[in-house]
């Protein structure tokens, strides 16, 4: 009797021309794109709304839970909540707290081996004390540049109670610095720019824990470990051992993602299975890095009374964003020009493109999605390997690196770097109609061009004299292990560059665990946290002061297209003009090697 079933050696096998293959790949990668612009859209405004409240005190559906605990906070540490603080006093405690957070991380690390959870046989890299400074003072600055491997380093007590916590910490102060400068631009007639110890609680109790919580949740869902057993030593088939640490993953994943940290607990950050599973955790933890800098501008909008100026900031960031994943995605799709007799398109046999370093699962666009997320914020959490991106494609990033926090930005300082920008547009503007630059009816004198000049000037002061001192000595060069030439320079740069925009990726083809490295990267990101953050809070702080005056004919509207288009411009013009030889001698020369 037959059972009316094709057998199945019998069924037609469905096949795709590569034609067909490379459209459903294009249609795949703009879908994904498109789709993570519209939820961070959809959700800026009511996000924004939410962190207007919690920082203008009104209320809030977790006020009953949270009010006991925050009083008691205060009540411990004996902090006046009622009590504002001047520009100067805000600035004092911002960098104090940094600080001291820095100096109790390095006890940590540099005693964890008489912490709990120490395993010898498994942490095997010593943290040397040039090390254990880097990288406390990586993780107080939210850069957490990783210069170690980080499951054969740092303990889970060292992860939990030093990096974790930190992430949590300095996460909340950046948040807090960035409410403040936004309460100076909107108060008139006031030295008070808020309360630092306040902004610090309410940021972790209202916004960054209950995220954490949900975000954790979510992850281990996707099969992001959450536990504290002790590594697992697996054969594998050629029959060698492999371990494989286990731990509080996802507690640390999620708060380096939405702190705009980036520091993985393991040495493959966001490419590792444990912290980055699937293409849905991929989007989930790219989405917990852009939502909240996104939903700051609708903030500042409440804030100042003019949601307009707000917008204006978000679309000028997505159209930014934007323009780097068409670029990176095309840049990564043609693959290297040097392999023109590789077929590198899709087809049914290979995925296509430049598919070096990056993870199967998530394929060009998951790849492009993440480095391009990562490189315009401050969080280093890529989960493929950017050094081997196309030379131009790792120059977009490196734009973006150098753009300085613009495009969304870190949690805080996102924010005040792009009203910075701002600023010089409308200074720009101002020359152009002959006439006292304003911006939000407050004008812009001399003392306040100095301090829009320290925060513009500090980048190019700070990052070209440390890589020109790198490529020129034997410590800097030494650092290069893999790669020499316009790439070995690309590294360089991108190290400096990223540790000085608190972001943290790398091109790994620099061994920066070097005295040299160690010192000069945690110099650059000192200066990166508060040589910016304190010329933006005392921007805020002159505002202020002044009394708002109404607008005229003659005044730039800073809400329009026209704006818009001036500060895109502004923006690209600056980096040009002080990081283009750079370019030229790194990534553009590279590319111009490979020839057609």
């Amino acid at each position: 009797m037959k059972s009316g079933r094709r057998s199945a050696a019998a069924s037609p096998r469905t096949t795709f021309s590569p034609g067909c293959i490379r459209t459903m790949a294009i249609v795949y990668s703009v879908a994904q794109y498109l789709l993570f612009i519209v939820i961070v859209t959809i959700l800026v405004k009511p996000l924004g709304g939410y962190l207007e409240r919690v920082f203008t005190g009104k209320g809030t559906a977790l006020d009953r839970f949270l009010l006991p605990l925050e009083k008691l906070i205060y009540r411990i540490t004996r902090v006046d909540a009622s009590a504002e603080m001047t520009f100067s006093q805000y600035a004092t405690c911002f960098i104090l707290f940094g600080f001291f957070g820095t100096l109790l991380l390095y006890a940590i690390l540099r005693l964890q081996h008489f912490l709990p959870w120490f395993f010898p046989a498994y942490q095997t890299t010593p943290l040397t004390a040039d090390l254990a400074w880097n990288t406390a003072v990586s993780f107080s600055t939210t850069t957490t540049w990783q210069a170690y491997a980080g499951e054969n380093t740092m303990t889970y007590f060292s992860q939990m109670v030093g990096l974790c916590v930190q992430n949590f910490l300095a996460g909340a102060a950046g948040l807090a610095v960035g409410i403040a400068f936004i309460r100076g631009l909107a108060r008139q007639l006031s030295e008070k720019l808020g309360n630092f110890w306040v902004d610090l609680v309410r940021s972790i109790l209202w916004v960054l824990l209950p995220a954490s919580l949900v975000g954790a949740l979510l992850l281990v869902d996707q099969g992001v470990p959450m536990n504290f057993h002790q590594y697992t030593v697996a054969t594998t088939i050629e029959g060698s051992k492999q371990v494989i640490a286990q731990g509080p993953v996802a507690a640390l994943e999620i708060i380096k993602n939405l702190g705009t940290n980036g520091g993985g607990f393991f040495n493959a950050n966001g490419a590792h299975p444990y912290e980055n599973p699937t293409p849905l955790s991929n989007f989930l933890e790219m989405l917990a890095i852009v939502l909240l800098p996104a939903a700051l501008t609708n903030t500042f909008g409440r804030m100042v009374g003019q949601p307009r100026q707000g917008w204006v900031f978000y679309y000028v960031m997505v159209f930014l964003f934007a323009c780097g994943l068409i670029t990176v995605h095309c840049f990564e799709q043609r693959g290297n020009p040097q392999m023109s007799d590789v077929d590198f398109r899709s087809s049914g046999a290979q995925s296509g493109g430049n598919m070096e370093g990056k993870e199967v699962r998530f394929g060009i666009a998951g790849s492009t999605l993440a480095a391009v997320v990562t490189s315009n914020t401050a969080t280093g959490s890529y989960n493929s390997m950017h050094d081997s991106f196309s030379s131009l494609g790792g120059m977009v990033l490196l734009t973006n690196l150098l753009l300085g926090e613009l495009v969304f930005g870190g949690l805080g300082s996102g924010l005040y770097s792009m009203v910075m920008a701002a600023a010089i547009a409308v200074f720009l503007g101002g020359l152009m109609i002959g006439r006292t630059p304003e911006y939000l009816g407050k004008k812009i004198g001399p003392v306040e061009n100095k301090m829009i000049m320290l925060y513009a000037l500090a980048a190019p002061l700070v990052v070209l004299p440390l890589t020109a001192i790198a490529v020129s000595t034997y410590a800097g060069l030494s650092g290069l292990t893999t790669n020499s030439g316009p790439h070995g320079f690309t590294e360089i740069l991108v190290a400096y560059t990223s540790c000085f925009a608190n972001n943290g990726q790398t091109f790994a083809g620099l061994s920066a665990n070097t005295p040299f490295y160690n010192l000069t990267t945690a110099f650059a990101m000192m200066v990166g946290r508060f040589g910016l953050a304190i010329p933006a809070l005392a921007l805020a702080g002159l505002f202020g002061r002044q009394r708002n005056t109404p607008a005229t004919t003659g005044t730039l509207p800073t809400h329009s297209f026209v704006f818009a288009l001036l500060l895109a411009a502004c923006l690209i013009v600056m980096v040009a003009v002080s990081y283009l030889p750079s370019l030229a001698l790194g990534p553009m020369l590279e590319r111009l090697q490979f020839g057609s």
